[in-house]
């Protein structure tokens, strides 16, 4: 143990003497490698972090959720939109149909939403979402309360006029979360009195439902001054705990077509938007990015590779009279030949750590700009680090085995 940790440490330090003493020619040689693993790790990283952020975004918008409305939410340069148009909006009887008729279903709500302005005394802002909900829809989305309260049974079944808003709403029209609990918040001459103020959720990368600039109020309340039919009206519902969102999926059609009395040879007048397929297609984008990140790194790093053999070549020749006096002192093949192949990887190391540092400054920097944070997993990193590892072991090989098999006498005398 200790002779291994000796030729460790002597590997480490000739591989720094070998950086210092030709600090350009070694740093030429490392490019390639530090290139490579930044490829590497700024690649996976960007698309982890961005990959995290929508995935979450998705399960805010509702996990194992189907959409039940007019409107397909497939999209596309060919979406038949006058199609959809002259369809029925959904119903809030069809709701609780699918509540009693459903097998599957773990929660379900109906919603719509209308593009208000609000007011508190001075204070105007524009362009928020006030949504009507029916009781189920905090189960179904995402609805952490930082302040207050959420809506209570009693507010959903008698339509109080009351309200939850968003962080952004509250900071404001009021100063602070805090301060709007228990006050007025009016719209179109109206008042509605806020409960709870809903935790800070950030912008979305995928659209959905901006809590940060909306008001939740009863669905009763909503219908009894809007149509519901002229506000986006839509029926979410959640499979059960175990039932694939497929599954459910099929057996809202066939409940749907029931309730609107659909003959076989009538099609769907409506639609159940599976939002899993989104996080499908992107986790297949994703892949596809990083396999493009990969590509690069690979052609860095085998570039990279060359320039460490050359620089082990270089070595193993002006090193060639201090190994055949090792070599007559007793050395061994085997310990020759370890310390140059630790010696390439710790030089591959060494670049790898430069690569790793620029990422970091990189992160840094798209953090100011972007609306997620970027993080390097530390998987990511020990990814990396074994790659750098693997590079240097397969760069020194050659050149580690010919001073292993140097002749002593010959290695001494030459200069």
């Amino acid at each position: 143990m200790l002779k291994l940790l000796t030729i460790l440490s002597t590997s480490l330090s000739l591989a720094v003497k070998e950086l210092l003493a030709n600090k350009l020619r070694t740093f030429l040689s490392l490019f390639g490698i530090t290139i490579g693993i930044f490829c590497i790790i700024g690649v996976l990283a960007t698309v982890d972090s961005l990959e995290n952020k929508v995935q979450t975004d998705l399960k805010s918008i509702g996990n194992n959720t189907i959409y039940v409305d007019k409107w397909s939410y497939s999209g596309g340069p060919d979406y038949p939109w006058w199609k959809y148009m002259n369809r029925p909006s959904v119903k809030y009887e069809e709701m609780n149909f699918i509540k009693e008729r459903s097998q599957l279903y773990g929660a379900a709500c109906f919603v719509v939403n209308k593009t208000i302005s609000a007011d508190y005394k001075d204070n105007i802002l524009s362009n928020l979402n006030l949504y009507g909900a029916s009781e189920d829809f905090n189960q179904i989305q995402t609805i952490d309360i930082l302040e207050g309260r959420y809506l209570s049974s009693a507010d959903f079944e008698r339509g109080i006029p009351t309200a939850v808003i968003g962080y952004e709403v509250a900071m404001e029209l009021y100063g602070s979360p805090e301060k709007a609990v228990g006050k007025l918040i009016g719209y179109s001459g109206r008042k509605l009195q806020v409960e709870g103020v809903i935790k800070k959720q950030g912008q979305s990368m995928i659209g959905g439902m901006d809590f940060d600039h909306s008001i939740i109020t009863p669905y009763r309340y909503f219908a009894g001054i809007f149509n519901p039919d002229n506000n986006n009206p839509n029926i979410m519902v959640q499979a059960r705990k175990g039932i694939a969102t497929a599954a459910l999926q099929d057996e809202l059609v066939g409940i749907m077509r029931q309730v609107r009395r659909l003959s076989p040879q009538q099609e769907d007048n409506f639609t159940c938007n599976d939002v899993a397929i989104f996080a499908e297609q992107i986790s297949s984008f994703f892949g596809q990015v990083s396999m493009g990140g990969w590509a690069i790194a690979v052609l860095s790093l085998i570039v990279g590779a060359f320039g460490v053999a050359n620089i082990m070549f270089v070595t193993v020749r002006e090193r060639t009279s201090q190994i055949g006096l090792k070599k007559a002192l007793g050395a061994k093949k085997r310990t020759i030949l370890t310390e140059f192949l630790l010696e390439s990887a710790f030089l591959c190391i060494i670049g790898g750590l430069i690569g790793l540092g620029l990422v970091w400054l990189l992160t840094l920097i798209l953090g100011a700009f972007l609306p997620f944070p970027i993080f390097i997993a530390p998987n990511i990193i020990l990814l990396a680090m074994g790659i750098c590892i693997v590079l240097g072991i397969g760069s020194g090989i050659i050149p580690a085995s010919i001073a292993a098999k140097l002749d002593p006498v010959v290695a001494i005398r030459s200069k």
